[in-house]
């Protein structure tokens, strides 16, 4: 499976570890930046179908959604894995239709 993961983003081993990395760490920091800021708003984390549940459950998708792909470029630099990252947003915000295809030659 890691040999798959290899050929198709065409990385070193080295490389593979990294970018493991920069997800883990992503992820990790955007679930508790989601979870402070809910917590700030003062929005409660218990599930109930009062209003409160659903402002904080609104924060923290959009949070994980938008807050993530900002991240995941930040978490990427000290890795220098930034272009591996850069291309990855590139192919979802395209995916989105956020940004244009590059043109062909």
């Amino acid at each position: 499976m890691l040999e798959k993961l290899k050929k198709k983003w065409k990385v070193s081993n080295l490389d593979l570890f990294l970018i493991f990395c920069v997800f883990g760490i992503t992820g990790s920091t955007t679930a508790y930046i989601s979870k402070a800021i809910t917590k700030w708003v003062g929005v409660s984390d218990a599930i109930t179908w009062s209003g409160d549940w659903w402002i904080g459950f609104g924060l923290r998708v959009g949070m994980l959604i938008f807050g993530y792909q900002i991240i995941i470029l930040i978490v990427s630099i000290p890795f220098g894995q930034f272009k591996f990252f850069w291309n990855y947003e590139k192919k979802i915000l395209r995916k989105m239709r956020l940004l244009k295809d590059e043109p062909t030659i």
